[in-house]
């Protein structure tokens, strides 16, 4: 379980193709000692599995396997090595919850459609796929390549965030143009309530 709130922008150095998946090593300013192997790391939305870790003196790096199934389902398909990721580590009892519950499940790949500059703060425009508009709500939240954000306004087939300079400096935000691809994961709750709606329908 996650945050949605980042702790350091890693690296991939180095990507191997293993049949249909595939092993990558990240670069990160993480205590490898901290990193245990079987620690569940969110890289840019998805929960990847350390599965073997080292470094020291500040230049830790830790490799995860990508299933088939996540290569096709999330952007971790175009990871390649100089591909700058949002990390997070796993949220252990008794941790602030400052962003949102988020569980590392991405329900889809969409595209930044705008990016616009408001004064200080910066306006994403994204697609919204219409299998998750129903969970998607005005001031709701929604993880977008494991950064927790809060829903400006929707329409039928976008939504807005709004990034402040912070979030900026302290993640990938800062790159993403219109035409990326990221990763979104909707609010838990909104899941759960719409598979209870449709359970209630039946």
């Amino acid at each position: 379980m996650f945050t949605g709130l980042i702790s350091d922008i890693g690296t991939v150095s180095v990507r191997s193709d293993t049949g249909r998946g595939a092993r990558f090593r990240i670069a990160c300013v993480y205590d490898p000692a901290s990193i245990d192997e079987g620690a569940s790391i969110a890289c840019s939305g998805p929960c990847l599995t350390a599965v073997e870790v080292g470094g020291k003196n500040g230049k830790a790096w830790f490799d995860v396997e990508v299933s088939p199934e996540t290569l096709d389902r999330t952007t971790a398909h175009d990871w390649q090595a100089g591909t700058r990721l949002n990390l997070e580590r796993s949220l252990k009892l008794g941790d602030e919850l400052g962003g949102h519950l988020v569980t590392g499940h991405v329900d889809a790949v969409t595209a930044v459609l705008d990016r616009q500059e408001r004064g200080d703060y910066t306006a994403f425009t994204v697609g919204l796929p219409p299998a998750l508009a129903p969970l998607v709500a005005e001031k709701g939240s929604v993880a977008l390549d494991g950064t927790s954000l809060t829903v400006n306004s929707t329409d039928d087939d976008r939504f807005t965030v709004m990034v402040i300079p912070h979030t900026l400096k302290v993640t990938t935000w800062g790159e993403i143009r219109a035409g990326d691809r990221i990763n979104i994961e909707v609010d838990l709750m909104a899941r759960y309530a719409a598979r209870l709606m449709e359970a209630r329908g039946r």
